[in-house]
């Protein structure tokens, strides 16, 4: 597989249909769908389902947050189905964590899958510095916080975090190679923020050490979402090589 697609994950947040239709399209540069909480609402494993029939590698973006036996017993349904990511928020603390781990494995090793990979949630792309406080933090909080519940969620043993482009590069030399960093909230160079308040482009992403970038409507609400694909992809291609060339002058 390309690079590109290996680090590009599409946020298919469409009715199932219309994003059945979407990822056939851009699936050459994207390897992975984000299967949200509209899809998995609306139609349940089946959203999970007809994108692995269409070989992807799915990630259940459900943010789980909930007493440590109830987040067991849902990661071990969401790990059945043979996902490939499952997001929890690193704020439901360490007993939670580790019970979202437990739970993924035995379902994973019941069903014959292996056990997705958990991704820490640290504080949502949405929330900026002004909403910090207001949830009760101290002012310039926002960046410690997610550096706290990265921590935490490492050293339960969750081997990934989604954080802003803004946190990735801190956190990559906080935590090593061997965490996977996933920032959500890209859009390319000019794109609107919408609700999003910490966005960066996908070059600034991959130049940060993201493993994984998700992507979504700057691409199904593009005119021509296989080109605004094919931007993205070759965006990102060209940041690794960037990477590539630092990496040979710096041996």
């Amino acid at each position: 597989m390309r690079p590109a697609p290996q680090k590009l994950v599409l946020a298919a947040d469409l009715p199932l249909d219309l994003a059945q239709r979407l990822y056939s399209e851009v699936a050459v540069h994207f390897g992975v769908v984000k299967v949200g909480l509209s899809l998995f609402v609306e139609h349940g494993p089946k959203a999970v389902e007809v994108f692995r029939k269409l070989g992807a590698r799915v990630f259940l973006d459900l943010k789980l947050h909930d007493i440590p036996n109830t987040i067991h017993l849902a990661a071990q349904r969401a790990a059945a189905m043979g996902v490939d990511y499952l997001t929890v928020h690193a704020s439901g603390g360490r007993a939670m964590l580790c019970a979202a781990l437990e739970g993924a494995a035995k379902g994973a090793a019941l069903a014959g899958h292996k056990p997705p990979q958990l991704l820490a949630v640290t504080v949502l792309t949405s929330i900026g510095e002004a909403d910090m406080e207001a949830l009760g933090f101290r002012a310039g909080g926002l960046a410690s916080q997610v550096e706290r519940l990265a921590l935490l969620a490492h050293e339960a043993g969750v081997g990934g975090v989604v954080c802003s482009v803004e946190e990735a590069t801190a956190l990559r030399q906080r935590l090593g190679n061997g965490v996977v960093l996933c920032t959500p909230g890209l859009r390319p160079q000019g794109g609107q923020k919408a609700d999003q308040s910490r966005t960066q482009t996908p070059r600034q992403a991959i130049l940060s050490g993201a493993d994984l970038l998700v992507v979504g409507r700057p691409v199904y609400e593009a005119a021509n979402p296989q080109q605004a694909a094919s931007l993205l992809a070759a965006e990102v291609a060209g940041a690794l090589e960037e990477l590539a060339v630092g990496a040979k002058a710096i041996i």
